[in-house]
């Protein structure tokens, strides 16, 4: 089912949502399903499952020289998300990312898609490679989200690239893309950002996931500057609970978010990190409670593969 349908089957009640992260190459899924599982029982509609970009490993050489690979040290989303459907019968979405993908790449994933019965995606240009001081689009691949969108609109409406294939079989994938609260890290203006997202709307982006937040206020002025410029798709919150002491200095750094105050010096005041866990449970629940009382469709959760601080959210709010 399409997220907005389940939003709209909802009638105005919050559902509750989140993300995970694929283990790295060599571990097993089963310790995926092992931080899954104790979600389940808050009755998620959905699943989003994140897509890692390509990084360049050094192999040394027998002349003791180094070779430069490349490599994806988290593969598997699709297939996961597959997994995760008909293990617990729950829509996962797959995210799907401009950087590193061709547009053949692209349409091959929307295509394995398709065949596994996805409704959902989430249509993202994805971040830098590590060595890259800023994003370098993929030759002969997407540059910007919005061109994403338009390509899996287009498959939506059966055309293919190069215009080989004609059928009646098409796709009708629901597109999720991102919003930013505080404005992307790399957009000069708030109102420029804005526009950008309304460009991702405008191309065939059905509903909007932001970037995690600690400011509520941030996320209510957000949501009435986009409603204000046109935009009327749901616009889903996601929430990251602090977890450890070095997110206070990690998270502003790497998106560019603002702390409250009282956050911080709840943070500052912690002995160690199990008391940080519990803060930023605490903290969320009032973001999360606040949220719901001025009607977000969903509350989505950002994992990072651990589950305990989400149940322990969940249990106070679903």
């Amino acid at each position: 089912m399409k997220v907005t349908e389940h939003i709209k089957q909802a009638n105005g009640k919050t559902l509750f949502s989140f993300e995970i992260v694929p283990p790295q190459k060599g571990q097993n899924i089963q310790d995926l399903y092992n931080n899954v599982d104790p979600l389940m029982e808050f009755k998620p509609p959905f699943i989003d499952v994140t897509t890692s970009r390509e990084e360049y490993v050094y192999i040394k050489k027998d002349n003791g020289l180094l070779e430069q690979k490349m490599t994806r040290m988290r593969p598997g989303t699709v297939g996961i998300c597959a997994a995760l459907k008909y293990k617990y019968n729950v829509d996962a979405i797959p995210h799907v990312l401009c950087g590193g993908f061709t547009k053949e790449e692209t349409e091959y994933v929307l295509v394995d898609c398709h065949y596994l019965g996805l409704d959902n995606l989430m249509a993202l240009r994805g971040d830098s490679m590590k060595h890259e001081s800023f994003f370098i689009p993929t030759p002969g691949g997407n540059n910007y989200a919005s061109e994403l969108v338009t390509q899996i609109k287009e498959l939506n409406e059966g055309k293919y690239l190069h215009n080989i294939i004609e059928t009646n079989n098409k796709s009708d994938f629901c597109i999720g893309v991102a919003g930013y609260p505080e404005k992307h890290l790399e957009a000069p203006s708030m109102e420029t950002d804005l526009r950008r997202l309304r460009e991702k709307v405008d191309a065939g982006a059905d509903y909007v996931v932001t970037q995690m937040f600690f400011d509520n206020q941030k996320y209510f002025d957000f949501v009435d500057k986009a409603r204000n410029i046109g935009i009327t798709v749901p616009i889903i919150p996601g929430i990251k609970p602090v977890a450890v002491k070095r997110h206070q200095q990690i998270l502003p750094q790497v998106f560019r978010l603002d702390m409250p105050e009282d956050l911080i010096a709840g943070i500052e005041g912690c002995k160690d990190n199990k008391q940080v866990r519990q803060v930023g449970i605490e903290w969320a629940i009032e973001q999360s409670k606040e949220l719901i009382s001025k009607g977000a469709p969903v509350v989505h959760f950002y994992s990072m593969g651990k589950s305990d601080n989400i149940k322990a959210i969940a249990k106070e709010i679903f």
